[in-house]
């Protein structure tokens, strides 16, 4: 276990090297940092030896990246990236992130929003003129208080072409054409809906005139050097082009289908890695890519018919109720569950991504309390 962990100690000493510049510091800060570097051990030793239990019990199978201080403090893998062919995870493993997307089209909105291109309070059918139901902005969309329907339920009842994925101008289209009945009128209520955040990556696509893939690539993942990172729409093909990705297993060791649903993105849709997440986070800790005047709103409460420790803002749920903000996502999607957990005020970052969908006991309060 020793020998072990100091692998994983000189991992991310390796990996923090490479993405921040060391600088020679004084004799007290040196002093300072010996200190955050004995508390950070046994901060990872309590995490590894988490996840270890739970994978040697046949419980846990993916990735995990815990980070304070935008410093790496733990990396680590456990399992396979196909049960099938018994290939082995990586920490450079992209995972189907699920809603964990959301974050990130969030992201992108505001970077819309505060060159000059959106507004949060736009009405979406000044970009989808078609749009059959009125009253919903940009700002409602971000915030789920648009009362849509959930496009994954009325798809399964008019969409007949299973076989044939559906993109989100199809969703835009079926909406126009059939007018599902929404929940609730516009801000009326919290409705957590994913119809929400495949409108903003069309929104994305009709401002900026790029698609929603080429977008993130131009603006997000490739100034950040997020190279194991993309946009899926649905394609085999698009998973032939990398040579690192894991494979979605539903319970019990049963590989996920290839929904026709997997064309819509926004909501859902990108892969990703712990190491190229790490950077995502570090990039908007440090306002590389948003103000902090749109990072305080994206993590600010939008609802007061929700409670404090269950609310949400622009992308992100947020925990306000013990006394350090909480701001997260969880995602689940066809063998893929995800979770990128931020404590604010003690900037501290834990991403955990698995290829199995059926591990209960990865409850955000459970995993708060490793950190």
């Amino acid at each position: 276990m020793k020998k072990y962990l100091i692998i994983i100690v000189l991992s991310v000493f390796i990996f923090n090297q490479k993405i921040a510049r060391v600088e020679k510091p004084s004799p007290e800060q040196f002093l300072i940092n010996q200190i955050h570097q004995t508390i950070a051990a046994k901060k990872a030793v309590k995490i590894d030896s988490f996840f270890t239990e739970k994978h040697k019990r046949n419980l846990f199978n993916g990735t995990v990246l815990f980070a304070e201080k935008g410093q790496l403090i733990y990396k680590n893998s456990f399992g396979y990236a196909n049960f099938k062919d018994k290939s082995l995870l990586q920490d450079n493993t992209a995972f189907q992130l699920a809603s964990v997307t959301k974050p990130l089209t969030a992201c992108a909105i505001l970077m819309l929003v505060e060159s000059g291109k959106l507004k949060l309070e736009d009405d979406i059918r000044d970009f989808l003129p078609d749009f059959p139901y009125d009253g919903i902005t940009v700002r409602l969309l971000l915030t789920h208080r648009s009362g849509l329907p959930d496009y994954m339920y009325f798809a399964d009842k008019i969409w007949r072409s299973r076989g044939i994925r559906l993109t989100n101008q199809d969703m835009i289209d079926l909406m126009t054409l059939y007018k599902p009945y929404r929940y609730y009128r516009p801000d009326r209520r919290y409705n957590y809906s994913n119809t929400n955040y495949a409108l903003l990556a069309s929104l994305i696509e009709k401002v900026s005139g790029m698609s929603f893939a080429d977008f993130l690539e131009t603006h997000i993942f490739g100034p950040l050097g997020m190279r194991n990172t993309f946009v899926y729409e649905g394609e085999d093909r698009q998973l032939e082009m990398w040579n690192n990705i894991a494979t979605g297993f539903d319970h019990p060791r049963r590989q996920a289908e290839n929904s026709y649903l997997n064309g819509i993105v926004g909501d859902k849709g990108i892969y990703s890695t712990v190491e190229d997440l790490f950077r995502w986070d570090r990039a908007i800790r440090q306002g590389k890519l948003l103000s902090v005047f749109s990072l305080e709103e994206a993590f600010t409460p939008a609802h007061t018919d929700l409670r404090d420790y269950d609310n949400y803002g622009f992308g992100w749920r947020i925990n306000l109720n013990d006394g350090d903000k909480i701001v997260f996502h969880s995602g689940w999607w066809k063998g893929f569950k995800t979770y990128f957990i931020r404590k604010v005020n003690q900037q501290k970052t834990i991403i955990i991504l698995t290829n199995t969908a059926n591990h209960h006991f990865l409850s955000i309060r459970r995993l708060c309390e490793l950190l």
